[in-house]
């Protein structure tokens, strides 16, 4: 019989319902004075006006009334303890790595040692300008030529390259360098207007040397017919990476990221511990994953801080927390206004709880590196990326710092998708069956078998997709670019 309750911790003052429970029936030893809805929390014992509520083991949030035994337990009687400025010390982690064997992945290997997952071939506009001449040129290629000996051509659009200032500016031209270089594509057509901020000279410059036979330039303004110039260009490309073919390698050359969006009460309590199981395996395998959201790491940063593997990253993962509430600040904005409505109507009641849950997708790990908006993953093992919350915005900054794809876990839903495979996980039986579309995997599983043959499946279905087999998000084609904004536009 499936479970009805869950108590995650020992320590824990509240239960968790795993499916909706009705008023009178008992629980944990406890009689239900109110109905309880799926995902939602109920008190285990009476807890009085001030004293914490305890998930997760950690405290999640202060009663702001007496909560007798068997009642509900939510934004309505509890508030959130954090508060805008903290003092942080490093109480070191052990983080010990188990032994695995790697799994056998087929990978594209790039000139540059790199290897991708897939070999498409992409058009980048440098600005928003020139977006439906981008769009115009693979339609006319795709009629003309078709996509055959290699995983397609795909556009990227976004509305900037132009009218933007600073940080901004600076920020678009970085996230669309590192998206010609990903090698997940084969090649890449860089399309520009002519007369935008985002030049195509001081563009090609920050590249640095690329391979011109794969790599090519068009500046609509200086062509007559630019679509007939785009489409002999990406042809071009195309008959360069036709000739390309996967080799066999081991998982330790994976870039995988975390991300989660949507969550509901049972994000903390199966999909994202099972991401975490998941970031466990490929970094014992030597591959590397990457966990950003950084405002969802408010109230669970000091244990990631105490899993830093040493006191230099320890006060990077300081600076990347003090960073971004700077910013929260600078804008005028509370740093603790969060969880956001669907995130409360699934039963996350604080930040806290939503960053305890969240946090679960980086597993046990050491923290080997922190990564800033300008670079790219570079250590093996765990690392934290910088960037918010937001679905667009936090895959696409995944997929610019190197991720080959990206585990995305839900439990309201979502149809969204980045620049590299996205798979959404849902976090119970209900989403997967009711949104199959959407949904790659069904970590809601976990409640009627365990951890461990879920994890094996979420393996296989990584392996999969490394392989070749289209996520959700690319058989809808599905595929979204977000670049953060922060300052003027023009």
């Amino acid at each position: 019989m499936a479970k009805s309750t869950i108590i995650i911790n020992k320590l824990d003052n509240v239960a968790v319902a795993l499916r909706d429970l009705k008023k009178g029936e008992v629980h944990e030893g406890v009689t239900l004075a109110e109905d309880i809805t799926k995902g939602h929390k109920f008190a285990l014992r009476d807890i009085k006006k001030g004293e914490e509520i305890i998930k997760y083991g950690s405290s999640i949030a202060y009663a702001t009334a007496d909560i007798p035994a068997g009642c509900h337990v939510h934004t309505h009687n509890v508030h959130t303890n954090l508060s805008e400025n903290l003092e942080y010390t490093y109480n070191k982690t052990e983080c010990p790595v188990k032994k695995v064997t790697p799994r056998k992945i087929n990978v594209y290997e790039r000139a540059d040692g790199n290897v991708g997952i897939r070999n498409e071939l992409w058009i980048i506009p440098t600005v928003g300008c020139v977006n439906g001449q981008a769009k115009l040129i693979a339609d006319t290629f795709k009629e003309q030529y078709g996509v055959e000996g290699f995983d397609g051509i795909y556009v990227f659009t976004h509305p900037y390259g132009c009218s933007q200032l600073g940080d901004d500016h600076e920020r678009t031209k970085l996230i669309l360098q590192k998206m010609v270089r990903h090698p997940n594509a084969g090649g890449v057509l860089v399309i520009g207007l002519g007369c935008e901020n985002n030049q195509m000279g001081p563009f090609k410059e920050g590249l640095g040397p690329v391979d011109e036979d794969r790599i090519k330039f068009l500046i609509c303004q200086d062509e007559e017919d630019e679509i007939a110039a785009g489409v002999a260009l990406v042809k071009s490309i195309a008959d360069v990476i036709k000739n390309d073919k996967r080799v066999e390698k081991d998982m330790s050359c994976l870039k995988v990221g975390l991300k989660c969006g949507g969550s509901d009460g049972l994000s903390g309590i199966t999909a994202n511990p099972l991401v975490g199981l998941f970031s466990d395996y490929i970094v014992a395998c030597g591959g590397t994953t990457v966990l950003t959201e950084v405002p969802e790491m408010f109230g669970a940063e000091q244990k990631l801080m105490n899993r830093a593997k040493d006191e230099e990253t320890f006060e990077k993962v300081v600076k990347l927390i003090n960073d971004f509430k700077d910013y929260f600040r600078r804008n005028g904005q509370v740093v603790y206004e969060n969880p956001s409505p669907g995130n409360k109507a699934g039963g996350i009641t604080t930040l806290e709880d939503k960053s305890l849950g969240c946090t679960q997708k980086s597993g046990s790990s050491a923290v080997q590196d922190v990564v800033f908006d300008d670079g790219y993953v570079t250590a093996k093992g765990l690392n934290l990326l910088n960037g918010p919350g937001n679905d667009m915005v936090a895959v696409t900054n995944l997929g610019a710092a190197g991720c080959h794809l990206v585990l995305f876990t839900t439990g309201r839903g979502t149809p969204f998708g980045g620049f590299v495979p996205t798979l959404k996980i849902a976090t119970n039986n209900e989403l997967a069956a009711k949104k199959s579309n959407w949904i790659d995997f069904n970590a809601g599983a976990v409640l009627d078998t365990d951890f461990d043959t879920q994890l094996e499946k979420l393996i296989d279905l990584v392996v999969d997709t490394v392989n070749g087999k289209p996520a959700k998000n690319e058989i809808n084609n599905t595929r979204e670019l977000a670049i953060f904004k922060t300052g003027v536009t023009l």
